[in-house]
């Protein structure tokens, strides 16, 4: 994909928000499929470039809203994404787990049980990863 504008600024807002190790990891793996390489690039320019990078909202606040709507949709691989970036913009991990156990109430326990797995998982590979 050439690169614009919109590619340039997604590709360093993505790697703010994942961080560079997870983002090479990603790029090396999942994003090193044809198909899939075709999907990042989009989801870089689009969705990092143009919609993170706008003014109005913070990237905690932008983070939380990612969190929310994974687990009201039931989206835990994503869930997964979001919960590391909400962490790197300072979310902690009680504040990410209150936030899904509220939701309970709204979306359901038995999704939220699910969305609760996923982020004990991410919040354990988390604490193992170097500190860069």
């Amino acid at each position: 994909m050439p690169e614009t504008e919109g590619y340039r600024k997604g590709s360093e807002m993505r790697r703010k928000l994942l961080g560079d190790a997870y983002a090479d990891r990603t790029n090396n793996t999942t994003y090193k499929d044809p198909v899939m390489r075709k999907f990042i690039d989009v989801a870089t320019e689009t969705v990092f470039g143009a919609l993170w990078t706008r003014p109005g909202l913070d990237l905690k606040t932008r983070t939380l809203i990612c969190v929310v709507s994974d687990a009201a949709t039931g989206r835990e691989p994503e869930l997964a994404i979001h919960l590391r970036m909400a962490l790197r913009q300072g979310w902690t991990e009680e504040e990410l787990t209150e936030t899904l156990l509220h939701m309970s109430g709204y979306v359901g326990v038995p999704i939220i049980r699910e969305c609760m797995l996923t982020a004990s998982r991410v919040f354990s590979e988390v604490k193992a990863e170097p500190k860069a």
